[in-house]
């Protein structure tokens, strides 16, 4: 369940409603969300988003500020997604593999072929 935590103003419907979206492009993912948690709070005339989400393979936090608060809360929602992307998409980027690798098992692999002719 979603927690917000508002000190200096009330959470409106059209807020929630704009938070809650933010969330739902979230669990597009397919991974579970533990205790995400919103608070929002007001700086003069500057509007301050934190966001933090549980995973079940670590933790996301985002930050974002504005004048205006959806323009806020929009951008901790892109920030929050660009850091799922990046854990969602890490098991899929082949960092460990080097050309140098590929090119050397090609290599051995023709010069066994070349021995048996």
């Amino acid at each position: 369940m979603l927690k917000i935590t508002s000190k200096q103003l009330e959470v409106t419907a059209p807020i929630l409603e704009r938070i809650e979206g933010q969330f739902e492009k979230l669990t597009r993912h397919d991974i579970q969300l533990i205790n995400p948690h919103v608070i929002i709070t007001q700086e003069k005339q500057i509007f301050k988003i934190e966001s933090s989400v549980g995973l079940p393979s670590g933790e996301l936090f985002a930050q974002a500020k504005n004048e205006n608060l959806y323009a806020a809360i929009t951008a901790m929602g892109k920030k929050l997604e660009k850091q799922l992307n990046r854990l969602t998409h890490k098991p899929q980027a082949q960092r460990h593999v080097s050309p140098m690798a590929e090119t050397d098992n090609d290599f051995e692999y023709d010069y066994k072929e070349e021995t048996a002719a």
